[in-house]
C-alpha cells in the first residue's frame, strides 16, 4: 500500500482531497491518522498530510533491538548499496517523551548493526533534514504504538516520482523557526518553504515581497543576503524601510509587475484564496520569478477544495510543485514552486 499520515484536525480534509484526486478509489486507515490506498501509478500532491510514505505496511516492533535489525536488515537487502539513503522513526500520537526516547533508541540501535556489519554503509547516510533530491532512498518508521509501526521503504525510482510529497523531517514536523528580531513570528513559514524545497534565498539573490507588510518575509530574505522589492500599500518597520537592500514599493501587491525576472516570489497577503492562487498563477505563466512561496488563506474549511485549481492550473507550469499545510500555517496552505530554466523577461 501506498500511505498519508495526517494530523487529527488534518485527516478529513486528507481524505477528502485524496478523494478527489483518485474518484473512486478505495481508501483504508490502517491506523489512526493514517490514509492508504493499494495502488498508483502517478501520486497525488495532498496539502493536508503531513507526509507521505510510499511502499508501506504495517510492522510489529516487538522490541528496539528487533526494530534496529528489522530496519537495518531492509536497508542491507532492499537498497541499492551506492544510493545514498536516510532514516526516519517517529512516533505519532499519545506517547510523548517517552515516545520520542523509544525512537532514538531505535536509531541507535540501527546505527551500531550497521556499523558491526557493514560500516560503509552508514556513510552513505543522509541527515534526516537533508534537502529532498532525486536518487536517494528513504526508510521510515512511523510508530503508532510501542509494539507496532507503519513502516515505509522507497527506492530511487519511488523517491523520484514521490519526491513533492517526501517531506525531509520525521513525520513531516519541521520544528517552526524562531527569530525573535523580526516583526513578527510570520517568517518562520518563509523558513519551513525553504526546507521543504530544499532551496535557500541566498546573498545576491533577488526577491519580491508582495504585500509585505509589517515585513517579516522580507525581513527573513535580507537576513540570508539578499535584494528585496517589497511591494504593499502599508509601509513595512522602520528599520527595514531604511534597509540599504530592501526596495520599498507602496501600492497595490496583485498589480505589481517586475521589470525583469527575479529569483523569488515570496507572498504571504491577507487575500480571499482564489486572488492568492490566480496571483501564483499569473508570476509562473509570465515567467516573473524562478522560485514561488504563496500563502493561500482560508475563512474556515469550505473553500479547501479551491486548492485543486493549484494543482491543475499551476503544477504543469513548474520544475517542481509542492503544496502543503506548513507545521507554521493556521487555516492556510503553502504553495512552493520551483519554474524551469528560462531566459530574463525582456
Amino acid at each position: 500500500m501506498h500511505a498519508w499520515w495526517a494530523e487529527p484536525d488534518s485527516l478529513s480534509h486528507a481524505r477528502a482531497e485524496l478523494q478527489r484526486a483518485l474518484p473512486g478509489a478505495v481508501i483504508d486507515q490502517p491506523e489512526a491518522g493514517f490514509l492508504s490506498i493499494a495502488d498508483i501509478a502517478t501520486p497525488p500532491v495532498i496539502a493536508f498530510a503531513r507526509q507521505a510514505l510510499p511502499n508501506a505496511r504495517r510492522m510489529p516492533v516487538p522490541s528496539i533491538r528487533a526494530a534496529g535489525e528489522g530496519i537495518a536488515n531492509e536497508v542491507l537487502g532492499s537498497l541499492p548499496d551506492e544510493a545514498p539513503w536516510r532514516l526516519h522513526v517517529a512516533s505519532c500520537y499519545g506517547m510523548g517523551r517517552a515516545g520520542e526516547n523509544r525512537c532514538r533508541l531505535i536509531d541507535e540501535a540501527v546505527v551500531e548493526i550497521l556499523r558491526r556489519r557493514r560500516r560503509m554503509r552508514m556513510k552513505s547516510r543522509l541527515p534526516g533534514d537533508a534537502p529532498p533530491r532525486a536518487g536517494e532512498c528513504w526508510v521510515q518508521w512511523l510508530l503508532v504504538a510501542p509494539d507496532r509501526a507503519v513502516a515505509s521503504l522507497a527506492g530511487p525510482d519511488l523517491v523520484r516520482s514521490w519526491l513533492p510529497m517526501l517531506v525531509p523531517a520525521p513525520a513531516g514536523q519541521i520544528p517552526v523557526a524562531s527569530d525573535k528580531s523580526a516583526p513578527c513570528r510570520a517568517f518562520a513559514k518563509l523558513a519551513e518553504a525553504e526546507v521543504r524545497m530544499g532551496q535557500r534565498i541566498v546573498p545576491g539573490q533577488s526577491v519580491v515581497d508582495l504585500g509585505a507588510s509589517p515585513g517579516s518575509w522580507t525581513h527573513w530574505a535580507v537576513q540570508q543576503g539578499a535584494t528585496v522589492t517589497s511591494v504593499d500599500r502599508a509601509p513595512l518597520r522602520e528599520d527595514l524601510m531604511s534597509h540599504p537592500r530592501v526596495r520599498f514599493a507602496q501600492g497595490d501587491a496583485f498589480a505589481h509587475e517586475p521589470a525583469r525576472a527575479v529569483d523569488w516570489l515570496v507572498c504571504d497577503v491577507i487575500a480571499a484564496p482564489r486572488r492568492s492562487i490566480d496571483l501564483a498563477i499569473r508570476w509562473a505563466r509570465n515567467r516573473w520569478a524562478r522560485r514561488l512561496v504563496v500563502t493561500i488563506k482560508f475563512k474556515g474549511n469550505a473553500d479547501y477544495p479551491i486548492l485543486d485549481e493549484l494543482k491543475s492550473g499551476l503544477a504543469p507550469l513548474c520544475a517542481e510543485f509542492r503544496l502543503a499545510r506548513l507545521c507554521a500555517n493556521r487555516n492556510e496552505a503553502c504553495v512552493m514552486a520551483v519554474l524551469p530554466e528560462f531566459p530574463p523577461c525582456p
